[in-house]
């Protein structure tokens, strides 16, 4: 009977032992080192790849978000502020009531299928108004001109980025809207084209919250001058 006490006692200290060893380790040392390496070795991306502006926190390289004017009593989605570049579709976001449209880390796609009579409404409905609102004065978009990430969602929903030729096909309404040049509007455009990863990776996109905050610096600029 004494052995058998003893011996549950030592494996009971061993086990508490072990477990506090284990917590130590993986719960505190670990993590701690893990925190330190990032924060010493890649900051930027350990806090979350933040992008400030104005001396305070814009956003993040990392997630997309919307410009739009504020919402209208009735409406449910607000209008877009054509004064800015506008990011890529989000709908993969719009069934949730509470995390919406790029409003909180909700993410999620369409899931609906190519020839779902849906998602070919939205994508025809989201041309329209990508011709309509970036038709200026003198030059009208051609519905062969608007890119596919124009009218459609990333598969997150979230995605930061544009292609070039969305960007470009926006440059003269952005362009008219702030009272710049085209070809100032152009160039921003091109400073802040990203091309593809070891030249070869993915394709040339454009970080859309990057692009706007230059374009406040850029009409900040003109205000001035």
């Amino acid at each position: 009977m004494n052995n058998s006490v003893r011996s549950s006692a030592r494996l009971l200290g061993a086990g508490l032992r072990a477990l506090l060893v284990l917590t130590a380790l993986c719960g505190a040392l670990y993590p701690l080192a893990v925190t330190g390496a990032a924060q010493t070795l890649f900051p930027d991306r350990a806090n979350g790849s933040e992008v400030r502006a104005d001396g305070r926190v814009v956003g993040s390289d990392l997630i997309g978000q919307r410009y739009g004017l504020p919402l209208k009593k009735g409406q449910e989605t607000a209008a877009p502020d054509l004064k800015w570049f506008q990011p890529r579709p989000s709908n993969g976001l719009g069934e949730n009531s509470v995390n919406t449209r790029y409003k909180l880390l909700l993410s999620g796609a369409t899931n609906l299928a190519g020839d779902n009579k849906e998602l070919i409404k939205q994508i025809k409905t989201a041309k329209a108004a990508v011709i309509r609102d970036n038709s200026t004065a003198g030059h009208r978009v051609r519905p062969a001109d608007v890119p596919a990430d124009a009218v459609t969602s990333s598969g997150s929903g979230l995605d930061p980025h544009i292609s070039p030729a969305y960007a470009d096909l926006q440059v003269r309404r952005v362009a008219a809207r702030n009272h710049l040049l085209v070809a100032r509007v152009q160039k921003l455009v091109d400073d802040h084209t990203d091309g593809r990863v070891l030249g070869f990776v993915g394709d040339p996109r454009v970080n859309v919250l990057r692009l706007n905050v230059a374009l406040k610096e850029l009409t900040g600029q003109a205000g001035k001058g």
